[in-house]
């Protein structure tokens, strides 16, 4: 088991959250966690590499700032650079900030609640 958070715990922890699914819309990679069913909205994408990557939805000034605090964090790959963020997998981001990186951008894309 590695000392970081790597692809296995990443996705573990993806899976962990209340009604998420694994796809695989664009192929084989990247594994794509929605929220729903298969038409639900992603929230993060998942590439096994060497080191894994994750990219995941962030409030764009959160982004801005993650990007400069962290090399490991760069804009999203092939996706909306202003609202995603691709993190490599390599231990310089401390675990407690890529986990809550998975559940911000789990909150950012949830379904809002009604109020009654």
């Amino acid at each position: 088991m590695s000392n970081h958070v790597d692809y296995a715990q990443a996705r573990s922890y993806c899976l962990s959250l209340d009604d998420v699914i694994e796809d695989y819309p664009f192929g084989i990679e990247p594994l794509v966690f929605k929220i729903g069913d298969e038409r639900g909205k992603m929230f993060a994408l998942l590439v096994r590499s060497e080191p894994a990557q994750i990219s995941l939805k962030c409030d764009p000034d959160r982004a801005e700032m993650l990007r400069e605090q962290y090399p490991a964090i760069t804009a999203g790959y092939h996706l909306n650079k202003r609202h995603w963020n691709t993190i490599v997998l390599d231990g310089s981001v401390p675990d407690e900030e890529c986990l809550a990186l998975i559940a911000h951008s789990y909150d950012l894309v949830r379904p809002k609640r009604r109020k009654a």
